[in-house]
């Protein structure tokens, strides 16, 4: 109807719901016919040139096995070309002709039919440029109306056909005819394409040449097919190929696009998630629909699709795949990367946050920080050759990537007089710093200044981790192109909360004492942590810990060190998964690590993480300090929030 409306020539025919409606609607067209699937695919179903009542009703049983609607129409007698339209233009047209063979008087259809099948360029399904012919059941019935069978001996000359359709699919040949074809006839075609809405299509016509408009020869559109093959233009049986994947991919993308995304790789032993979550939240306000994967989940947008640790290739590929994503964050953790590799080719922007002591030593093969820093300066390797790596001057294992990057470098840390940040700015190239309470993001002479007081992410620019990590972010986003005013506003509206960003130093009032709950989970990040906490008053320090049971003995015994310096009460309970220690192994060993604490006053051994927070909490009085290293990061900050919540 469509088409008819718009003056495409089209067979009459009508939809039948049953077998007696399509010998009626048969016999209305008095004349030959073709029963045909409304919904169907290389040409299953689909019967040609039948006249008879018994044809008829065997046709539209066959066609109403592909689809629930079948179709009665005019046969058009002629030839079958594909015309495949890509935008408004024409861009390939190919005469297809069904399995046949040729007979030579000595040899059976069937043996003519395996010599045939000896091309090369013919194999099973859509593997070659020709599909092997197929003696089968419906081959069999055309043959039958031939008056042969696959063991006759045709004639010398004899053509015998094999099939009703010309499908590549069924082991028919295609010729090219695009040079051949009228414009008029081409036009038609687009018009077919545009009328059902379709951008890539292919129009199937039957007339008797391409030479002629279709109203001179009582040709039609037959079909309009939306998933067209590409064979019979790619590599025609006879004729010259066509470049119809240039064609598509010219129409899918405006010139210039190289149909790449921007993708952000975040490596590093600590601060990797923050880093991701905040530039994830600076492209979304920049208007980008963002896929974000990280060592809590996948997201699109602000929906969360897997969850667990999703910083591996897999977990990457997914939001590269999905199609609703135009701006990838990707968390790009070391284990992922000695499986799989990296799920890019070349990314945009790659960010290293620091290597310092390194954690997981000991585990696949890693056992020193230089072997740690080789890994994680793949996601460097590579940046596109126009991207950008956002490197760490004051580590120096990060600052050493720099020259196996393909692209430009910024540098960012927090001493703006560190030798290398110096001579980098020396040399015309970027640099974020902090100078008093500020972020700066220098280039040359140009500066630009950030108020940390406008980023709650760094509290004041008393955490100075996360001053860190904006720093990063800042480099990123800078190396995308985006607008200060867009940086500005977006590190100022992002919130650090359990929601956002679950076990990152998260903060909660509890009865006038602080709660701060944190997944640090080795020596960097515990000395990062009670660098922040020690900023903060308090009356009484206490920390709840446990460890990794994968960790080096010397690791877990380093954090306590660390800890029994700063606090007044350290709470030890065993993780929930022990990671192949026994029980009570990692308790001890955090025991030993508070030997020497000048500090810690009173230590317990608690079983059970929530047993342990519940007990901290029972020792907090106003003005108290609480930092809770927590193991099942959500189940552990559920439990923390419905604490705080009956305390009111």
């Amino acid at each position: 109807m469509l088409l008819d409306a718009a003056g495409v020539p089209v067979p009459l025919g009508r939809s039948v719901e049953d077998a007696e409606a399509a010998w009626e609607a048969a016999q209305d067209l008095n004349g030959p016919v073709v029963v045909k699937p409304r919904d169907g695919s290389q040409g299953r179903g689909v019967a040609v040139n039948i006249e008879t009542r018994e044809r008829v009703l065997a046709a539209f049983e066959a066609a109403s096995q592909i689809s629930s609607e079948v179709i009665v129409e005019r046969y058009i007698p002629g030839h079958d070309f594909r015309l495949l339209v890509v935008g408004n233009s024409l861009v390939a047209a190919s005469r297809r002709d069904p399995p046949q063979v040729t007979g030579d008087g000595v040899h059976t259809i069937r043996e003519l039919v395996a010599q045939v099948n000896t091309d090369p360029l013919r194999g099973d399904g859509h593997a070659t440029a020709l599909t092997k012919i197929r003696l089968d059941d419906i081959a069999q019935g055309v043959l039958n109306k031939q008056g042969y069978t696959p063991e006759s001996t045709p004639p010398a000359g004899a053509l015998v056909v094999l099939r009703n359709n010309a499908n590549l699919s069924t082991g028919g040949s295609a010729t090219d005819v695009t040079d051949e074809v009228h414009p008029e006839l081409a036009a038609r075609a687009v018009t077919a394409a545009r009328m059902i809405g379709l951008d890539i299509c292919g129009v199937d016509v039957v007339a008797e040449t391409v030479h002629l408009p279709l109203e001179e020869q009582h040709g039609g559109v037959v079909e309009v097919n939306a998933a067209p093959g590409l064979r019979m233009h790619l590599n025609p049986s006879f004729g010259k190929g066509r470049a119809v994947g240039e064609a598509i991919i010219g129409q899918m993308f405006d010139e210039g696009d190289d149909a790449r995304i921007p993708v952000i790789a975040v490596a590093g032993t600590n601060g990797k998630t923050t880093t991701v979550r905040l530039s994830a939240h600076i492209l979304t306000c920049a208007g980008n629909r963002v896929g974000m994967t990280n060592s809590d989940g996948v997201y699109v947008g602000k929906r969360r699709i897997d969850t667990g640790d999703c910083s591996g290739p897999r977990s990457a590929r997914r939001i590269l795949l999905h199609p609703d994503v135009d701006a990838a964050v990707f968390e790009t953790a070391r284990g992922g990367i000695l499986r799989e590799g990296l799920a890019f080719d070349r990314c945009d922007v790659a960010i290293v946050t620091n290597i310092g002591m390194g954690d997981h030593l000991g585990l696949g093969y890693i056992s020193t920080v230089e072997d740690l820093a080789v890994v994680k300066r793949v996601i460097v390797q590579y940046v596109r050759s126009k991207g950008m790596a956002v490197l760490n001057a004051a580590d120096a294992h990060v600052a050493e990537m720099a020259s196996a990057c393909p692209g430009d470098v910024t540098y960012f840390a927090q001493d703006r007089n560190h030798s290398l940040m110096s001579t980098h700015r020396a040399q015309g190239k970027r640099v974020v710093y902090r100078e008093g309470d500020s972020i700066v993001a220098a280039e040359g002479s140009h500066e630009v200044l950030i108020p940390l007081a406008d980023i709650p992410l760094t509290r004041n620019g008393t955490i100075t981790f996360q001053v860190e990590n904006a720093m990063a972010c800042v480099g990123a986003a800078w190396a995308l192109g985006l607008d200060w005013g867009t940086i500005r506003q977006a590190l100022a509206t992002f919130v650090n909360d359990a929601q956002t960003a679950p076990g990152r130093f998260n903060v909660f009032d509890y009865g006038g004492a602080t709660l701060i709950a944190d997944y640090g989970h080795n020596p960097d990040a515990i000395q990062a942590l009670v660098t922040a906490v020690d900023a903060m008053p308090a009356k009484r320090r206490s920390v709840v810990i446990s460890g990794a049971g994968d960790r080096r003995d010397e690791d877990l015994r380093q954090q306590t060190e660390i800890l029994g310096e700063h606090f007044d009460d350290v709470l030890l309970y065993e993780d929930q998964c022990q990671r192949g220690r026994e029980d009570g192994e990692v308790i001890a060993l955090l025991r030993q690590g508070l030997t020497q604490a000048s500090r810690a006053s009173h230590i317990e051994e608690i079983r059970g993480e929530f047993v342990a927070i519940d007990r901290a909490l029972q020792r907090l009085a106003p003005g108290d300090l609480c930092l809770i290293l927590v193991d099942q990061v959500e189940e552990a900050l559920a439990h923390i929030a419905q604490r705080v919540a009956e305390k009111g």
